[in-house]
């Protein structure tokens, strides 16, 4: 059963059998107009602190600001216990999830989430993968119940005031544009709004995300995560969000964010908060009219590397630049990379991971990509122009010519992947991939990507 279909009683379904149309269509209306406003009250702010363990406190920290305009931990447990709901957003392609709220109980051993009614009620059942991409096998599902009465309820083995988010790892993490695209990106979606007052529960723990991560995950929760995979409790909450929603690649649409309108620029200025990255804006050439601004070249080890780096960045000093070339994969951490590529005023890559650490040029710098030949520019364009764009980026793009391709050499000029790239994209992703994405390389026209350079130079003259 898919996420939120719900499994209505018996006694129900006799009912609706009895109604009429026009009575069935009326009260489906009033029903979705309440929904629709029972979202935007249930993805309101929420503030609370306390956390308590048969009386005693299991997370420690500041106390609760009890001044004009502040709730205390205890009504708010009250408040949202009254509201008593489960809100579906399925918005977009890729994601759905479930926002609990009033006495939410999740029991971690069978990984479930329970809400407790206030009053008898009829018990209605989801299933949902808390990963940002609905479709991923590996994922394991959560199952969301509206309990019948509180007889049913687990009981309570840790007590929370403040809100909680499930989400899960597995999926595709441990590329970095997925990192971020089918994780953090979506995290700082559901979370931003709390300031920090938020709970993490993660389950397809990989233990080496937190780490990497923890920069990130620390300026969002203020709470160590806890991995329901190896948890016996019982946590209950006033508010709980199952999954994480992704609106789009690397993107942000803000009339879909919740508790208020974040954009992607409010994430990359997350970032450089929480990095403590020192550039905010690139090399200004008109005050400094004399200064070289920076550019840094994506080294690749493996598929879609440049064959004649060293060409290229001879050619981006005749533009004006001072270009470096380096490495960009992501170590144990991406601390220090980061503070690297905020130092830079331009990026540029082949088609690739690599790009992601556009998330950490200042605005207004610019991001060149290199399109591999393939007829990838859409798949380009989704995944980094548009959302560079939406970074406050400068960006330009490079299509490759079959002649700049080692695909040409490799395969010869008749090979349907050199001669019909429409057939192998009819293929299917995985030919797709294995020709245009690893088994290709290029070896870049000078003479034809200088002006794109130049170009690059230009927009930075501007500032």
């Amino acid at each position: 059963m898919s996420c939120c279909e719900e499994k209505p009683g018996k006694s129900m379904k006799a009912a609706l059998i009895h109604l009429n149309i026009g009575f069935v269509v009326g009260i489906l209306f009033v029903l979705l107009t309440y929904l629709i406003v029972s979202q935007q009250t249930a993805i309101g702010g929420l503030n609370g602190h306390a956390c308590v363990d048969g009386g005693k406190s299991v997370i420690g920290g500041g106390g609760i600001n009890n001044g004009s305009g502040a709730i205390s931990g205890g009504v708010l447990a009250r408040r949202m216990a009254e509201k008593g709901k489960v809100v579906y957003n399925t918005k977009g392609y890729y994601s759905e999830t479930c926002e609990v709220d009033g006495d939410v109980r999740i029991n971690s051993t069978a990984l479930t989430v329970s809400l407790v009614p206030t009053t008898s009620s009829e018990r209605r059942e989801w299933r949902i993968r808390p990963y940002s991409r609905k479709t991923m096998p590996d994922v394991k599902m959560v199952t969301v119940t509206q309990l019948p009465d509180k007889a049913a309820a687990p009981a309570c083995t840790a007590t929370y005031s403040i809100p909680a988010v499930i989400f899960a790892l597995g999926g595709l993490t441990g590329n970095f544009w997925h990192d971020f695209t089918d994780v953090l990106v979506p995290l700082f979606i559901a979370s931003r709004r709390y300031a920090g007052e938020v709970q993490f529960l993660i389950t397809n723990m990989r233990p080496w995300y937190p780490v990497a991560y923890k920069t990130i995950l620390q300026g969002l929760s203020k709470y160590d995560i806890v991995d329901l995979d190896d948890d016996a409790h019982v946590r209950c909450f006033p508010h709980v969000t199952v999954g994480i929603h992704q609106h789009r690649d690397l993107s942000i649409i803000p009339e879909w964010s919740p508790g208020g309108r974040l954009a992607m620029p409010d994430f990359t200025r997350f970032l450089r908060e929480v990095y403590a990255l020192p550039r905010a804006a690139p090399a200004s050439l008109v005050r400094e009219p004399g200064r070289r601004p920076r550019l840094l070249l994506i080294h690749r080890g493996h598929s879609r590397r440049f064959m004649n780096e060293q060409e290229i960045l001879r050619a981006a000093e005749a533009a004006g630049f001072e270009a470096v070339a380096m490495d960009l994969r992501r170590d144990v951490t991406v601390d220090e990379q980061t503070r690297a590529v905020n130092s830079f005023d331009a990026l540029l890559g082949v088609h690739g991971a690599g790009l992601t650490n556009a998330l950490f040029l200042p605005p207004g710098a610019v991001l060149i990509q290199v399109v591999p030949y393939g007829k990838m520019d859409v798949i380009a364009t989704l995944e980094f122009g548009e959302p560079a764009k939406e970074m406050g980026l400068r960006y330009l793009d490079y299509s490759v010519r079959a002649e700049e391709s080692t695909l040409l050499e490799m395969l010869g000029p008749e090979h349907p992947a050199i001669k019909d790239p429409d057939a192998v994209h009819r293929s299917g992703w995985d030919k797709m991939t294995e020709f245009y994405l690893d088994k290709q390389s290029v070896r870049i026209d000078i003479a034809r990507f200088a002006p794109t350079l130049v170009q690059a130079f230009d927009y930075l003259r501007q500032q």
